[in-house]
């Protein structure tokens, strides 16, 4: 089994011998092999362990069995301990998810700080075979029958290719020993459904099930390339880029034949489920938005306008000097010259003497007004804003330049008259808005 192994990391694994490794490593059986046979190939590995505190003396038994194990095969160890149940409680999730959670943040400091670069875990294929079904259940599309990736970001599961059996085989015969998790005999979980009651009828039937789904899953994951290719391929006369925002032509989705797995397709990547909701948007007026863990569907006359939401909100109002743009979460240019020369909408001249210090930078609000250079008289900024087209999305993300409460500069768009440049003009200040 060794031999196949590292023929199968050198096809297709290679970056395997040429980077530091964090194995996931529970003390179990597939964990245990997988770092028997990569201390065979390497001694820049850690084992990283995670005591979730679920079993008590028990967890404690695993992290101690992980460590002697670091030390047998001469690696480094990690471990940490965390409150599995109090982080579940406080998101309201199963506890299996928590463990999930903990683990995979854990695994991605251990990364961040430079412990290792890639990730291996333990997954074999009788993992691929139970999780199939588990998708099954949840009537899952391609993607979720395609099998666990053997590759994903900065994880690496080299092991799929083999079997439960044939891992307990490779133990035996180097005398390996391992953690039995007495959780892993409880049914439970659907998982262990699964693994003690259904797989074992299948394999009795289906001798080699779990091969022929491994070559069935690499078809489908064949459809799951082809169907990404069309579906970039149809984006090119589909949607615009602008920014962070993607614009959609509706007339044009709206000719897609069949809609729904179109739609599908194309917004799956960011995190749509509601499929009814989308199509309702197309039918749907100006202003109604669908939205995803991250990231908005607006309708905005005759397009959808996708966004992703902001990791972190920023304040809505800036207070600042003529001499002091630094801090600013855009970039402003602030001079003195002499006369008005390059215009362009970034660009704006005003009349020193007019401002009053301190200047605001801020967003919009309900009930803002100003006086638009060109005009006579005053007007709102909303009625502005739906008078030139502008979407909910851009509205949102508008800048307002202010002298004290008066409105100098609509960013990028139109300037006050209040401000500009006459004969009695003595110092003409250049505002410059570097995108």
């Amino acid at each position: 089994m060794f031999n196949a192994f590292r023929g199968h990391i050198e096809s297709n694994f290679p970056e395997l011998n040429e980077n530091p490794l964090i194995l996931a490593c529970s003390g179990g059986l597939d964990s245990t092999v997988l770092a028997h046979m990569v201390s065979k190939l390497t001694s820049n590995f850690t084992l990283a362990h995670v005591n979730f505190k679920l079993r008590g003396k028990e967890s404690d038994a695993d992290q101690a069995f992980v460590a002697h194990l670091a030390e047998q095969l001469g690696g480094a160890f990690k471990y940490t301990q965390v409150d599995t149940l109090d982080y579940a409680t406080q998101l309201g999730i199963s506890t299996q998810m928590a463990a999930r959670n903990l683990r995979y943040n854990w695994f991605q400091e251990l990364i961040d700080a430079g412990t290792g670069t890639l990730l291996l875990t333990g997954h074999h294929a009788d993992d691929v075979l139970e999780t199939f079904f588990i998708n099954l259940n949840r009537t899952a599309g391609i993607d979720g029958l395609s099998g666990i990736p053997a590759k994903k970001g900065y994880v690496r599961r080299p092991m799929l290719i083999f079997s439960r059996s044939e891992l307990e085989a490779y133990a035996r015969q180097n005398n390996l020993s391992w953690r039995e998790d007495s959780s892993n005999a409880e049914d439970y979980y659907l998982r262990n459904q699964i693994r003690h009651q259904l797989v074992p009828v299948l394999k009795s039937v289906f001798p080699e099930i779990t091969s022929k789904l491994l070559k069935t899953q690499g078809y489908l994951r064949d459809s799951r390339q082809l169907i990404d290719a069309y579906i970039s391929s149809l984006k090119t006369p589909l949607a615009l880029n602008e920014g962070d925002v993607q614009y959609f032509n509706c007339s044009y989705l709206q000719k897609l034949d069949p809609l729904k797995p179109h739609l599908y397709e194309l917004f799956r990547p960011y995190g749509f489920t509601d499929w009814e909701a989308i199509t309702g948007l197309l039918e749907g007026e100006t202003g109604k938005e669908v939205h995803s863990l991250t990231h908005r569907l607006l309708r905005h006359k005759d397009s959808l306008l996708l966004k992703p939401k902001e990791a972190k909100a920023l304040p809505d109002s800036y207070t600042f000097s003529l001499i002091d743009t630094k801090h600013l979460p855009i970039k402003l240019i602030v001079s003195e010259v002499v006369s008005i020369d390059e215009i362009a909408p970034e660009i704006l001249y005003v009349d020193k003497q007019r401002l009053k210090e301190p200047l605001i930078l801020r967003k919009w609000k309900k009930g803002d007004y100003f006086y638009p250079f060109g005009m006579q008289g005053r007007k709102l900024i909303s009625k502005y804003f739906k008078d030139i087209g502008l979407s909910q999305f851009h509205k949102e993300s508008q800048w307002i330049l202010c002298s004290k409460a008066e409105i100098v500069w609509i960013l990028g768009k139109r300037a006050d008259n209040r401000f500009k440049i006459t004969p009695k003009t003595q110092s003409i200040l250049k505002i410059v808005w570097e995108k």
